[in-house]
């Protein structure tokens, strides 16, 4: 193991060997206490990115504006719990790493108190029992979803916590998510993608760990090495959900054929089934390409046929999101689709001085419809990731979307216009 990441280890082991509370409290008992003081560097944790709550009264850190929270972290799965709440009312939306939303503007009355748990996964370019690593894009390198640290960022109107208890798990099983620029966590607004969206409906029993990256083909994720990253920590009862096709399909020197790229995808499964792992896959979602009746355009040409059937012949789990989507598009219409896709006017974000235009890529609203496409069929089809599903999740129909207008994710503070990998 290289000297940075045995150091580390053993910084992280000093942090939280076992179970590790941190409080708001004015007199924590048994807990380390948070105040405006507690800033996260290298061998300690704390408030991080330049944020910390601008209230501390009441046993609660709280403010009107996002705050970060970092621990020291290896490679790995961790059960994280938070008591939110404070003197006032509050209601918060927690990410963690780059922007995976775990929950969704949670409201908690005056004075009272509301816990949540979660699993979330870190991971570094590092591969165990190799000396090689991911081979991360320019945009990748330092970016929270690639760094030593596992980071949680509170936000929302008057985001407010009592106390963060987090502690490495590993008897948690592991949904290994493995596709493209529409599966990644989108680290920066506006973009989004549903994988990212994905633990919000997820109970503290699995972990979703978001290995998919913009402008990856299956066999780009593979000679990048972001396979056998996965193939080196997976376990038996764990899940890998594979979707490509976007970036297969294009002619050039990143393009898989229709039988190499069936061929690939029954390497990866196979390569999971070595390993105990239970393969689902997914079609890809179409683009927002429309005729002029106002139907959606196939795009994809025989990628998604080519999965359905890989499907069939293997007996595994799909999740036909392309089909899904062509309702929730269609139902959308040309126009309703605009405020799904990143198709935003000239400056509505800092710096931005050209209309975004992007029939490819989903901002939050977007990826949440898609989200919710994916955990209907899981529930519909009875896949074995139903039993990991949270309670009370309300029904959904493509057909009949959630209303924008009835929506509300409020956006993280990381913004920046460029275009991901990958159309």
């Amino acid at each position: 193991m290289p000297r940075r990441l045995i150091l580390l280890a053993a910084v992280f082991a000093a942090v939280s060997a076992t179970a590790q509370t941190f409080s708001c409290a004015a007199k924590p008992k048994g807990a380390t206490p948070l105040t405006a003081a507690t800033l996260f560097a290298t061998d300690k944790p704390g408030f991080d990115l330049a944020t910390a709550p601008t209230t501390f009264a009441g046993d609660a850190c709280a403010s009107d504006k996002p705050f970060f929270f970092s621990i020291p972290a290896t490679d790995g799965d961790y059960k994280v719990t938070v008591v939110l709440g404070g003197p006032a009312a509050s209601t918060t939306t927690l990410r963690a790493e780059s922007r995976r939303l775990l929950l969704m503007e949670r409201s908690v009355p005056a004075g009272a108190s509301a816990t949540e748990s979660f699993v979330l996964n870190v991971r570094l370019p590092e591969i165990a029992g190799t000396d090689t690593k991911v081979k991360l894009k320019p945009r990748e390198i330092g970016t929270l979803d690639w760094d030593n640290k596992l980071t949680l960022e509170f936000n929302g109107e008057h985001p407010a916590v009592r106390s963060i208890t987090i502690e490495r798990v590993t008897n948690v099983p592991t949904v290994y998510l493995a596709g493209d620029s529409t599966v990644v966590d989108q680290d920066k607004e506006p973009w989004a993608a549903w994988g990212q969206m994905l633990p919000s409906f997820m109970t503290d029993k699995v972990c979703i760990a978001n290995d998919a990256e913009s402008g990856e083909t299956i066999k780009s994720f593979l000679g990048e090495r972001r396979w056998p990253k996965i193939m080196s920590t997976i376990k038996k009862g764990d899940y890998v959900m594979i979707q490509f096709a976007h970036n297969d399909q294009k002619q050039g020197s990143g393009f898989v054929s229709i039988p190499e790229y069936k061929e690939l995808m029954k390497r990866f499964i196979a390569d999971a089934e070595s390993k105990g792992a239970t393969t689902i896959l997914v079609t890809s979602m179409n683009r927002r390409n429309f005729d002029s009746d106002g139907k959606i355009r196939m795009t994809l040409g025989d990628y998604p046929q080519a999965t359905r059937d890989v499907a069939v012949e293997l007996h595994l789990g799909l999740i036909d999101l392309n089909a899904l989507s062509k309702t929730l598009f269609e139902t959308m219409g040309p126009e309703g689709t605009l405020k799904a896709f990143v198709h935003y006017p000239a400056n509505t974000f800092p710096g931005q001085a050209e209309e975004l235009k992007d029939d490819t890529h989903f901002n939050a609203y977007g990826a949440y419809e898609l989200a919710r496409a994916v955990v209907k069929s899981i529930r519909e089809q009875r896949l074995p990731l139903d039993q990991y599903l949270r309670k009370g999740i309300a029904a959904f129909d493509p057909a009949h979307p959630d209303s924008l207008a009835a929506w509300h994710l409020p956006a993280s503070p990381s913004i920046d216009t460029a275009t991901p990998y990958g159309r």
